[in-house]
């Protein structure tokens, strides 16, 4: 099966195709995935200059558009990028991201069976949600981390009810375990339990009621420390005030700020479990690496994380928002054998998010479209 794998969305910082490739790890693993899948894949990414490599013997070609056309119209429009990957002679086109109908239209108009995968899309009101329907209305499918995803899209008449859904992970990961302790010290971190936070400081994720549940489990939980990792950070400062002026939690928080990738693999080795409370989130980046390394996922139950636990089958999950739940669950699961859960922690992995696992999820997406 030959499959053109496409992403319209060009780099801000004009970065070479090496440099992507290290930069957006989504890109090289969903296509490593895919070949190891059985899947014959050609990635074809909008970029500033012309480029082709090749990794693990997947094909990645990056495709400029005319300098004289305005960015608008291009990123719009990637002209060029289109007609190489119909050149390619696909018989699926699989297209990154809802929000390129322009693109969409097209690729459905060739015949090439098309498959659209959301990253994050929410439906959108006025002449873009109108936009978004005409581009969709050709698609042979649609992929989502979970199937709930796709609601919104079909009550706002953006997406047809007819249209298949398949469950598609964004990504996966190639973090693995190490020793603990050697990765304690190498990050320079402790705890009992030790705790990893790694997302943004913002309402969505909800740090509040993260350190609410931790105030309410440090008498159960002395020698408990939470590492949080963050970028972007809207509510730093309300995060800095709340630990500082609550006992239970001065020096027992810890904030890191952004902290480079590669140091992101000895945090989740180190850490014993991964604290998320999103209140929504298309999938999970920092839970595929956490579990890769065998931290044990304590998270919001929400669609996403809910598919990606297995409904709790690994770690567990409590109701966003509710603080008084993440406490009991954290010091449930701190009272239990830190080696079986790590090990449980990586065989969920293996099982359900490895490459492994995604190359089957997008084989069988691709499968799908081709026979409708």
């Amino acid at each position: 099966m030959r499959v053109a794998q496409v992403s319209c969305w060009r780099d801000p910082g004009r970065r070479s195709g090496a440099e992507l490739l290290e930069a957006w790890t989504a890109l090289p693993l969903q296509a490593a995935a895919a070949d190891a899948a059985g899947v014959r894949v050609t990635v074809l990414q909008a970029a500033w200059r012309d480029e082709e490599l090749e990794r693990d013997g997947v094909r990645f070609v990056f495709v400029a558009e005319p300098p004289h056309l305005p960015a608008r119209v291009t990123r719009a429009w990637p002209r060029r990028l289109l007609a190489r990957a119909l050149a390619a002679r696909p018989q699926v086109v699989h297209l990154q991201g809802l929000g390129f109908p322009l693109p969409a239209r097209r690729l459905a108009a060739s015949g090439v069976p098309l498959l659209v995968q959301d990253h994050a899309g929410h439906p959108r009101g006025g002449w873009r949600g109108r936009a978004t329907r005409w581009g969709l209305a050709r698609a042979a499918g649609v992929a989502f981390t979970v199937r709930e995803h796709a609601r919104p899209f079909v009550e706002a008449g953006q997406l047809s009810p007819r249209v298949p859904v398949f469950e598609v992970l964004e990504s996966t990961s190639t973090f693995t375990p190490g020793d603990v302790e050697a990765a304690r010290r190498a990050a320079g971190v402790h705890g009992d339990p030790c705790l990893l936070w790694v997302a943004r400081l913002d309402a969505n994720k909800d740090p509040l009621t993260v350190l609410d549940a931790l105030t309410a489990a440090a008498p159960a939980l002395p020698g408990a420390r939470l590492w949080m990792c963050y970028g972007e950070s809207p509510l730093e400062e309300r995060v800095r005030t709340r630990v500082a002026a609550d006992p239970a939690l001065a020096g027992r928080v810890h904030l890191l700020g952004r902290v480079p990738h590669a140091r992101v693999q000895e945090l989740c080795r180190a850490a014993d479990f991964l604290l998320l409370a999103s209140r929504y989130e298309a999938s999970s980046y920092a839970l595929l690496e956490a579990t890769a390394c065998g931290a044990t996922p304590l998270v919001s139950d929400i669609p996403a994380l809910r598919r990606m636990t297995r409904g709790g089958a690994v770690g567990g999950l409590f109701a966003p928002g509710d603080a008084t739940a993440l406490a009991r669950l954290l010091a449930a699961q701190a009272a239990l054998p830190r080696p079986p859960l790590r090990r449980a922690a990586r065989e969920h992995f293996d099982r359900h998010l490895s490459l492994a696992a995604l190359g089957g999820e997008l084989r069988a997406a691709y499968e799908g479209v081709l026979r409708r």
